[in-house]
């Protein structure tokens, strides 16, 4: 009644319908659908950035739909910590939170990579193939070929909202333009200081204040060294949540540790986990039913009540990503050299 009110009230004038619509599309409540249903409706994965072409499967990586759903308009966390290991899907996590927002929950999002340069390369890398690929995105973000689009190289704009990417060196993009959605991308490669004015991710944040509960922060890194790593300070700020998987052989709940995974010296391919409960020897061909029977538990209690926090190693990447016999020989390789068991240790198992 309401919407032919307005209707008549503004006569039959041209766009008097368009009008309607927009003012429609601006009373209805925000979408109950999560991020990760949204990924495995609309989602499409194309050759030019991905390995598996197709439409997206949360199932692939099951440990990241929670991920993912913290990131929903509905739930609570307003904080989301990811630290990981390399070749776990934590880039393409943030890239489905994007798309659902263009799509699905649209507002301002501010994307931020260490550096400018980088975000021209995040822009061209994987947010043009996102968009490009993903019909339901396509139709919302206009063609970059007129000037008058939107559509430009470190701005997307989209019915409701824009996403605004930019680097963590720079200030003036940092308080660009005010946020209800930031995505903090490999924080732990940000400056300690950006030109002056402070802490980039604080910088960030206070983009965000004016949106109050309705905010969201995904922060994603691998660590570097302990003591000095951001990933690291906020994930031990928060609930420190593992992804726990059952054994094939006794069904007991565990998160994986390298330390537990056992082979024959100088044969990776003899690589086997060992149950912490039953000591029974786990192959890599159990990983996928593992995987889809794990669930995230807290293992601390949050400072902030509305922060929560995932890790997860590379050792848990989906069969034909990333195999327990290339971390074993990883690992052997790094023997000797310092610097290669640091970086095993950032990349592959996630810690500091």
């Amino acid at each position: 009644m309401a919407g032919a009110n307005i209707l008549a009230e503004l006569g039959g004038f041209d766009g008097a319908a368009e009008v309607l619509q927009a003012w429609r599309d601006g009373m209805a409540p925000e979408p109950a659908l999560l991020v990760s249903d949204w990924a495995d409706r609309q989602r499409v994965l194309g050759s030019r950035g991905s390995a598996e072409p197709g439409p997206w499967r949360t199932s692939r990586t099951p440990y990241l739909r929670e991920v993912m759903d913290a990131l929903s308009p509905m739930h609570p966390a307003r904080r989301v910590v990811f630290m990981k290991g390399a070749q776990v899907g934590g880039t393409e996590c943030g890239n489905n939170w994007i798309g659902y927002v263009i799509h699905h929950a649209p507002g301002p999002m501010l994307a931020v990579q260490p550096t400018t340069e980088l975000a021209k390369r995040f822009s061209d890398q994987r947010i043009d193939p996102l968009v490009e690929e993903t019909p339901a995105i396509r139709q919302r973000v206009a063609p970059a070929r007129s000037r008058d689009s939107g559509n430009r190289q470190l701005s997307k704009e989209f019915p409701g909202g824009q996403l605004v990417m930019t680097g963590a060196n720079s200030a003036v993009g940092l308080r660009s333009m005010s946020a209800r959605f930031l995505f903090l991308d490999e924080v732990d490669a940000y400056p300690g200081d950006v030109e002056g004015e402070g802490d980039p991710v604080a910088l960030a944040e206070a983009r965000a204040r004016t949106f109050g509960w309705r905010r969201k922060t995904l922060l994603v890194s691998t660590p570097t060294i302990a003591g000095l790593s951001r990933i690291e300070r906020e994930y031990l700020a928060s609930d420190q949540r593992r992804y726990f998987v059952p054994c094939p052989h006794c069904g007991a709940m565990q998160w994986l540790r390298f330390e537990r995974l056992v082979w024959e010296r100088g044969e990776p391919d003899s690589a086997r986990y060992l149950c912490e409960a039953c000591d029974g020897a786990i192959g890599e061909q159990h990983k996928t039913a593992m995987l889809a029977g794990g669930e995230w538990r807290p293992t601390a209690i949050a400072a902030d009540p509305h922060a929560i926090g995932f890790h997860i190693s590379a050792l848990y990447s989906p069969v034909g990503w990333f195999s327990w016999s290339q971390a074993v020989r990883d690992w052997e390789a790094a023997q000797g050299d310092d610097r290669a068991i640091k970086t095993f240790k950032n990349t592959v198992l996630g810690e500091t």
